[in-house]
This record gives C-alpha cells, structure tokens and sequence, in this order.
C-alpha cells in the first residue's frame, strides 16, 4: 500500500479525545488532524515525537489532515509505527489476492464485511468448492512494551472477545475459522495477547484457539512512502 500524495511531516503536540491530534507542520503552523485509533496507543503519543499526516482532497471532510505514522523508538532504535486502524484490512486484501499469506492461499472468492454470529461482520470470507468456508477476522496491533513482542490489544475491548467466541461458533460449525493479527510494527519478532490489559480477551483467544480457530501473526514493513506486508511471527498463547 503506497501513501499518495506523499504523506506530510509533523511533530506531535498532544493526542486527546482518542481521535484528535494537535501537530506542527514544518512552516510552523498548528492543525488539527484525525487519529483513526480508539485504543490507548501507548508508547506511540508522546510530544514531540516526529509523525506523519496524509491530507485529503475532499472539501467536506472537517479534519483534511489524518495521522497514519509516527516515528519511535521501542527497543530497535528509531522506527515507523502504523497508528491508523483502517489500514490492516486492505494490506491483507492485497495480500489474500496475490496469495501471498501461504496458509490462506487457494481459495476462489474473497468476499468482506459479511454477516455472521449474532448481528456480526466477518472481514473475509474465503471460499471455494472444494474446501469449507474461511472466516478470517484481521486485528490491528500496535503495542509493543517489550522490545521485539507485538501485543494486542491496547485496551479493553468488549468486542473482541466476543469475535473470538463467534469464531469458535463457526468452527464447531464446521467451518474453519483464522485470527490474523497483522503488526503495525516492522521490528516484531513475536506476538502474545496482552492478557494484564484485558484477561477476558486473551481467554477467549486461547479457548477459541483450543476449539480450533487458527491463530496467524504477520508483521509489516513501514515507511512514510507506504506499508507492505511483511513476514510471520510466532504466537505465545
């Protein structure tokens, strides 16, 4: 995934009410910009960090500038960190259409967002005659308090944990059922659940993991000139 335009270097004066950020551009001025992240970002939103904006061309967004990136140092010296949520699912899109994630390749028909569970929308649904249906559900992670171990979440999240016991729902079902935590970190060398953020989560992880939903973790490659997928890491359950 290519950022274009090119994205715009700022630095950070305070992040606040989970979607705002106040940042200086190089001319100096002071602007508003988006934060597509509800989590806590810990570790990502100390000021005067170095973070990259992309800007709309569309004249009735109210914020133009969105924050996507944001220069850190977690362990492996100074690195790019994916701050927007909304990208992992398209980098895994790319990805599942080039079949690029080995153990989801095969299937003939990608579809998104389809319902499933109770009143839920499953990111992708791999499907193919020969095979049972795939539910794949892709989290976005970004926490990283350990020098190399990805952690997901940040925050509690309710929501989560109910995917999780949906996707166990689907494999006893008799369908298979895959948790794809795609890192928004280049130096990741494994991921865990972040089990003293929120314990239910990483129970409902492990229990659907026991009923048989597979459990990836991929990392990704960051630049403020784009975010390719990147490479598997192991998972500690």
């Amino acid at each position: 995934m290519r950022f274009s335009p090119p994205l715009i270097p700022a630095t950070l004066v305070r992040r606040y009410k989970r979607f705002l950020a106040d940042v200086v551009l190089r001319s100096g001025e002071e602007i508003t910009a988006h934060v597509a992240n509800p989590g806590a970002m810990t570790g990502l939103a100390a000021p005067g960090s170095r973070v990259w904006l992309s800007k709309s061309s569309d004249p009735k967004r109210k914020l133009p500038y969105a924050w996507e990136v944001v220069e850190v140092d977690l362990g492996a010296g100074i690195e790019c960190v994916g701050v927007n949520t909304a990208h992992p699912n398209r980098i895994v899109q790319a990805a599942l259409a080039a079949n690029a994630i080995p153990e989801l390749a095969g299937y003939a028909n990608i579809r998104r967002e389809v319902k499933y569970g109770e009143g839920s929308r499953i990111d992708f649904l791999l499907e193919h005659p020969d095979k049972p249906p795939c539910y794949v559900e892709i989290k976005n992670v970004h926490l990283m308090r350990t020098p190399g171990l990805a952690e997901f979440p940040d925050s509690v999240t309710v929501r989560g944990a109910r995917h999780m016991h949906e996707l166990a729902a689907m494999v006893r079902a008799g369908n298979r059922a895959v948790m794809l935590f795609l890192i928004q970190i280049g130096s990741a060398k494994r991921f865990a659940p972040a089990a003293d953020i929120d314990p239910a989560y990483a129970r409902a992880l492990r229990t659907a993991h026991e009923v048989g939903v597979e459990v990836l973790a991929y990392t990704t490659n960051i630049t403020s000139e784009g975010i390719e997928f990147g490479t598997r890491v192991p998972v500690e359950l």
